[in-house]
């Protein structure tokens, strides 16, 4: 039986998803009751969340942002100048080096702060990156209400794939929902 935790989309729809989405949605599953936003009260920043994901994304492959200095970061380079050196680079929270997926973890900025679109951009520039994928919560509450960021990317990520009009750069999109 397959699991229904994480929720999770590859995209384009029409292509049969890569084998690697598999382990990422065990390492998901494996800290699901430290991160499930379906769970009342249970309320992260995206890097606690990352925090829980990491020994689980590096056990299959991904480095992971261990903090926000600098040499905590993951940068990916975007543009060279002379020499060779990176003269344009963003950060991202990991990075799978083999099968050259970069992935972000968002949380209560996805849609009201545009954390979905930026990331979207970013990773869209970046050298190496064949698949992205974005982790955003299944729910999140507010003191105004709740909202479900997830169907709110699905709903964006959907209209970009189906309408043909902004074409990503990757051989596919992976959009989960913890």
């Amino acid at each position: 039986m397959v699991s229904k935790y994480p929720r999770h989309i590859f995209f384009p729809r029409s292509v049969l998803p890569p084998s690697w989405i598999k382990e990422v949605q065990a390492a998901f599953a494996t800290v699901k009751s430290k991160i499930d936003t379906e769970q009342a009260g249970l309320q992260m920043e995206s890097n606690e969340v990352l925090e829980q994901l990491r020994p689980e994304l590096e056990k299959i492959g991904f480095e992971v942002e261990k903090g926000k200095t600098k040499t905590q970061k993951i940068l990916r380079p975007v543009l060279f100048g002379e020499m060779g050196e990176v003269g344009v680079s963003y950060d991202i929270d990991a990075y799978h080096s083999k099968n050259h997926i970069v992935l972000e973890v968002e949380a209560v900025r996805t849609i009201r702060g545009n954390a979905l679109y930026k990331a979207l951009v970013e990773m869209s520039l970046m050298v190496d990156a064949r698949y992205a994928a974005i982790a955003v919560p299944l729910r999140y509450q507010y003191k105004s209400g709740t909202e479900h960021p997830y169907q709110n990317a699905l709903r964006i990520v959907d209209a970009i794939y189906t309408s043909g009009r902004l074409r990503l750069p990757f051989d596919g999109f992976l959009l989960v929902g913890y």
